[in-house]
């Protein structure tokens, strides 16, 4: 970051930092990295863009304040989480008080106590020197994270165990900020503490066997999911095109929207711009494909789910274990839910938007039942979706944290705790009985 050294630290030049960075959040947040603009930033707080120079000299500059800033908030509520002994003296206590934090921060930023903080969904987005930065910051937070699940119930797990379950956490804590806005403010410390619940002990009922991975033993034959589904914008047996919608499925993950430039979609796949005009006449149009058939993968898991016999934790475990699959699998991954704050206009957000929430609302139906069989425990069926569905969708990053994870062993390590909670035993068994009624087929390793 290149903040010009020679400022001088007045009450003043500090109050407009902070107002900048306050307001270049919201705007980064909005727009994405690569779609802000510094003369929005400052005509936001009534500056000119050479004026907003003098406190950062490139846009990248201010993004990564912004980010670092996120950071070390969020490092400040796991430190404070993790260091008192008496209150949070397990895992348990140290997740309950980390979610707690949260929500006291989020209340304090609605209520304009505290300034917007920067989500991390972007970060890929900055040059390399930054992102490198930001990333170096991020990596010490996801420590500090892991050290609040380290305690006398995880201590069979090893550092991959200990690295999915990290990820699971801070993509609950990450999808809570951008979700509890949906919620009443004097209700948020109960919405974390759910949140945190359901993180720790899962869904299952007691007596309710764990998620089974079809290449265990005692695992039902299954056909795989060899292709996107047949409503795939992508025309029958088409593999380029289904290629361009992985690989800008990819970018698009990685860099946002505006990132995603044809020119680097064309060239992960080794081919010419022209074979990308040949299918698809513009850029927007290959992003909405690439929402279809995400959409159109996770309808077809959830329609199996809703068709299948069996209890409606048994289909709910059959639809996670399927979907965490299909995104480790060489036809994922699926788009991050976090791409929709990239898209260039809000009319294109507020389609996707839509589209997700009625995917949750399925996921939903699916406790639902769980909850009239008895076999998911009492809870709140929308929150306990929308974080199943965040965490499975979190799944496409999963490699940053634990390389050498696989298909054949993604459900172990992540599908289970994902919902059998993180304190769950990383080897647990199904019955027999159960794997018979296993509906769901799970995508290719």
């Amino acid at each position: 970051m290149s903040a010009i050294p020679q400022a001088p630290q007045t009450v003043r030049f500090l109050g407009m930092r902070e107002a900048l960075l306050a307001a270049a959040a919201q705007q980064f947040n909005e727009q994405g990295v690569r779609g802000a603009t510094l003369g929005d930033i400052a005509a936001s707080v009534g500056l000119v863009t050479t004026s907003l120079t003098y406190y950062y000299r490139k846009k990248e500059d201010l993004a990564t304040a912004c980010f670092l800033r996120a950071i070390a908030a969020y490092d400040a509520l796991a430190t404070d989480a993790g260091s008192d002994a008496d209150s949070a003296p397990d895992v348990a206590a140290r997740v309950t008080r980390f979610f707690a934090g949260l929500a006291g921060l989020l209340a304090d930023i609605d209520a304009g106590r505290q300034p917007p903080l920067m989500l991390f969904s972007d970060i890929r987005a900055l040059p390399d020197a930054q992102a490198a930065t930001v990333f170096a910051a991020y990596t010490d937070l996801f420590r500090r994270v892991r050290g609040l699940l380290v305690g006398p119930a995880t201590e069979a797990l090893d550092r991959d165990d200990l690295n999915a379950r990290a990820h699971l956490l801070l993509s609950a804590a990450n999808w809570l900020r951008g979700a509890i806005h949906h919620h009443e403010a004097d209700t948020y410390p109960r919405v974390a503490a759910q949140v945190a619940d359901i993180l720790l002990h899962g869904l299952a009922a007691p007596g309710q066997a764990g998620p089974v991975d079809a290449m265990e033993p005692g695992a039902p034959p299954t056909a795989p999911l060899n292709a996107p589904p047949t409503t795939s914008p992508t025309t029958p047996g088409d593999d380029t095109g289904d290629a361009f919608l992985r690989a800008a499925t990819e970018l698009v993950n990685e860099q946002g929207y505006r990132g995603a430039s044809v020119d680097r979609i064309a060239a992960r796949l080794n081919l010419t711009k022209g074979a990308f005009y040949h299918h698809h006449e513009n850029k927007l149009d290959l992003i909405a494909a690439c929402f279809e058939r995400s959409f159109a993968v996770q309808r077809q898991v959830l329609q199996a789910a809703d068709q299948a016999p069996g209890s409606g934790w048994v289909r709910s475990c059959a639809a996670a274990v399927a979907l965490v699959r299909f995104q480790l699998s060489p036809r994922g991954p699926l788009l991050r839910i976090t791409a929709t704050s990239a898209l260039p206009d809000e009319a294109h957000r507020a389609q996707v938007r839509r589209g997700l929430q009625r995917l949750n609302e399925r996921f939903a139906g699916l406790l639902v039942d769980g909850l009239v069989d008895g076999s998911i425990r009492p809870l709140h069926p929308t929150i306990a979706a929308q974080l199943l569905a965040a965490n499975l969708n979190a799944a496409a990053e999963l490699r940053r944290w634990v390389p050498s994870i696989q298909p054949a062993d993604v459900t172990r390590r992540y599908t289970r705790p994902a919902l059998l909670g993180l304190l769950c035993a990383c080897g647990a068994s199904l019955d027999p009985a159960l794997a018979s009624a296993w509906p769901v087929p799970p995508p290719p390793s």
